[in-house]
Parts: structure tokens; sequence; C-alpha cells
């Protein structure tokens, strides 16, 4: 199986993405289950948090998930060498979450059991989905406001970030290795988020998949 060289710790946070993405493209290109394998447990994660933004409901998004991915594996021969992977999996899960939240607002209309509220939120969730192009996750305009984001966090913040989000440490690990409080962790994490949502905030699907 072939290797990969990961970025040294202190390259930018989007130098560590972009390794992902290339990583994934290569994997998702590779024929034998262990490559399969790895794909799923580097990025089974994100999708999972990018499904369940909209549905709701952890299992209903594991679940979506893992049929994407397997419909990817099961129809990887068939897929054009330029594709790009990523968002052909994220596809794959944008039409699933939109399936499942159609025919969720079907049923309760029809029960008449859903309040103004609700069915304005759960409208704004399709709409907001519906609106997703999955290719934008990765466009250069979208990256580059990632990467001028970053640049502009303190040592600080950005170092922590880089350790909850791209080295999936929890807040006790950084706590512990920084010598800091986990409130003090949260603390960075919620600027760093606050910050990059506000940033981001024309690329909500980028901020979900890449952050939440």
């Amino acid at each position: 199986m072939q290797t990969f060289a990961k970025p040294k710790y202190f390259l930018s946070i989007f130098d560590n993405f972009l390794y992902l993405h290339r990583r994934l493209e290569l994997l998702g290109r590779m024929t034998d289950l262990n490559a399969f394998n790895q794909l799923f447990t580097d990025y089974q994660g994100r999708f999972i948090r990018f499904a369940n933004t909209y549905v709701r409901d952890l299992a209903v998004a594991e679940d979506f998930t893992m049929e994407a991915l397997m419909y990817y594996w099961e129809n990887r021969h068939s897929i054009k060498q330029d594709s790009n992977i990523p968002a052909y999996i994220l596809t794959t899960i944008k039409h699933k979450c939109l399936n499942y939240l159609q025919h969720l607002q079907i049923r309760e209309q029809a029960a008449g059991t859903i309040k103004d509220h609700a069915a304005w939120e759960l409208q704004t969730r399709i709409s907001t989905l519906e609106a997703c192009d999955p290719d934008e996750l990765f466009s250069a305009e979208a990256m580059e406001i990632v990467r001028n984001t970053l640049k502009a966090m303190s040592e600080r913040t950005r170092e922590i970030f880089v350790m909850s989000r791209y080295q999936n440490k929890t807040y006790k690990e950084i706590a512990s290795r920084l010598h800091i409080t986990e409130k003090g962790v949260e603390f960075h994490i919620s600027k760093a988020l606050k910050l990059l949502r506000h940033h981001l905030k024309d690329y909500l699907p980028v901020f979900v998949y890449l952050f939440l």
C-alpha cells in the first residue's frame, strides 16, 4: 500500500487540509480493501458532522455516511479519473440528507404537528442544503479565506485549534500538553470558530465540513 509523507506540525493548517485532501484522492484511486478502510477511518468523522448538521440525528447521519462511502466503493471503477473524490462522496450524502428532510417535512405537514417556527427552521435547512455545492468546499476562493483567517489568529489560538481539529486531540489532552485549563482550551476554540464562521458566512458548508 502506498505511504504518505505527512506535513510537519508547524506548516499551516491549510497545508494540513490539502494533505488530507490529496491523501483521500490517492486512497480513492486504490482498489484494495485496506485503502478503503483507511479512507473510512480518516474521513468518516467529517462526513458524519456534515450530515448531522442538517438531519440533526446522529444515527441517521452515520447511516448516510456509511451508505455514501459504500456507494463510492462499489462504483469507483466507473468514476472519471479527474473527479473530486470528497465532493463525489459529499454529493451522495447531500442527496440522502435532502430526501430525508423532504420526507420529514411532508410527513409532519400531513400530520399537522409542526409549528410555524419549526416549519421555517426545517425549510431553512432544506434550502441551505439545496444550495450547497460540494465542489465549492474546495474552491480556491474559500480556501484563501480559510488561509487568511487562520493567519490572522494569535499563535496560541491557532496552535490549540490545530491540535483540536487536525490532530484530533481532546480538550483534556491539549490542556495537559500546554499546561492550561480545559476552560482555556474551550475559550481559544470558541474564539477560532467564531472568527472562521464570520469570514466563511457565504460558505457555510465549508465551515461545517472543515471545522465542526
